[in-house]
């Protein structure tokens, strides 16, 4: 997609776009990708968004030399799913396409990378059937949006956010916040949630909700090949209009080792069909576990305010933020909040060891959250107008990009003063 930004010098040298970080991009397939460069810092930007978790089934392979180099590479090989190919603003570009064209498999789908800034030649581009027309210089995540946005459907790229929520330890109370939020995401903001119970031996989603389905999420992790949306659909357990839940077992009849990739198959399903996923992720680190967290599209941390926390926190904060370079990153709350007795660092220190705030502070309530985990109900169904309620759905709102911006009144004349400059 061509920018309309002014044009520029040879001399001049623009900043790579703004990098957009709240944006929701879906995750490209299993594909292969070459490119063809011309300079290296293209080269390198290219390289990065190779590395970033959205290209993560993606084969890429660099190469320099332009599209000159793709043409000679091609008259010998077939061609990848995509070419991203660099050209100079001297070059001919159009004419080195019609050359390619000649080499190139049908299907093969192309993205151009240059510095000529022309709707004229963004329609020439198109008329020759190039997918995309990046303007340089380029940022890693300028081409992660361009290669995934190939194969996603423009009315679907709202569909599909994964919200990963872990406690920085256990007990910690992270799957009641998860449960709790997803609750407020679908009846707040009515949309259609699945909340996946990751900890198949010991999960909670099942009681937290008060259902009990005769199948869930491990009847799809052991069977791989029967996964798509129709088999997922059957698993899926109606909790409210927009709520359903993919529970665990819960039971230890077996144990349940799985390898790195087992979940992806049925986060890539119910991406397809869900516009938002939470994961219930259970507190431990193996393979698949930090898989989830690193693919996801949000995270959430649920600590509470001890040291232990505050180390695991961090530790955690830092490495899916280095992880994950082109994200927003990770974003954490304190539960369990002024325990009676209990010794506690403040969210100020969290803060300042972390370098962020986090969301809320959830206070401690035995009362409230005992009754609601006895009796199978969330919070809101036990106190619709209590804080805590009020602090879910503003974790909702932060995690799905959909916080209201209320405005602020500074007095009682602010009304009027708005009305007169509306004049």
């Amino acid at each position: 997609m061509i920018s309309y930004a002014r044009q520029t010098t040879d001399d001049e040298q623009p900043a790579p776009p703004p990098v957009p970080v709240d944006e929701h991009i879906a995750p490209a397939p299993r594909v292969s990708v070459q490119a063809f460069c011309e300079t290296v810092e293209t080269a390198s930007a290219v390289q990065a968004a190779g590395e970033d978790r959205r290209l993560g089934k993606a084969h890429l392979k660099i190469q320099m030399g332009g599209i000159t180099a793709a043409i000679e590479a091609y008259r010998t090989a077939p061609t990848p799913n995509v070419i991203i190919l660099e050209t100079d603003a001297r070059s001919d570009i159009l004419a080195g396409l019609d050359q390619l064209a000649t080499v190139c498999d049908a299907g093969t789908r192309v993205i151009v990378i240059g510095k000529i800034n022309d709707v004229t030649l963004y329609r020439e581009l198109v008329r020759r059937g190039v997918s995309d027309y990046i303007i340089a210089p380029i940022a890693p995540i300028n081409v992660v949006a361009s290669v995934c946005g190939l194969f996603s459907a423009p009315e679907a790229r709202a569909v599909g956010r994964v919200v990963a929520v872990v406690g920085a330890k256990g007990g910690v109370g992270a799957s009641t916040v998860a449960h709790n939020v997803a609750w407020a995401i679908a009846r707040e903001l009515a949309l259609d949630t699945v909340v996946a119970d990751l900890d198949l031996a010991f999960g909670t989603a099942g009681l937290d909700f008060n259902q009990d389905p005769a199948q869930g999420i491990a009847d799809a992790v052991f069977s791989p090949d029967r996964v798509d949306s129709a088999f997922v659909e059957r698993l899926l357990s109606k909790c409210t209009d927009h709520l359903s839940l993919l529970a665990a077992p819960a039971t230890l009849e077996r144990v349940y080792d799985f390898g790195t990739e087992a979940f992806d198959s049925i986060f890539d399903t119910l991406r397809t069909t869900m516009p938002c996923i939470v994961l219930d992720v259970p507190h431990q680190w193996s393979g698949w576990a930090k898989r989830a967290l690193v693919s996801a599209d949000d995270i959430l941390i649920v600590a509470v305010p001890d040291l232990a926390n505050l180390r695991n926190t961090k530790n955690l904060y830092d490495l899916l933020k280095a992880a994950r370079p082109n994200d927003r990153p990770p974003q954490y709350c304190l539960n369990q909040v002024g325990v009676p007795k209990r010794p506690e660092i403040s969210a100020a220190e969290f803060a300042k060891a972390i370098e962020s705030d986090p969301i809320v502070s959830i206070p401690f309530d035995a009362q409230l959250f005992g009754t609601a985990a006895n009796n199978g109900q969330m919070i809101a169904e036990i106190s619709a107008n209590h804080r805590t309620t009020e602090m879910f759905l503003q974790i909702a709102q932060r995690l799905t990009g959909r916080a209201e911006t209320k405005k602020s009144r500074s007095s009682f004349l602010s009304p009027l003063i708005e009305k007169l400059l509306a004049k």
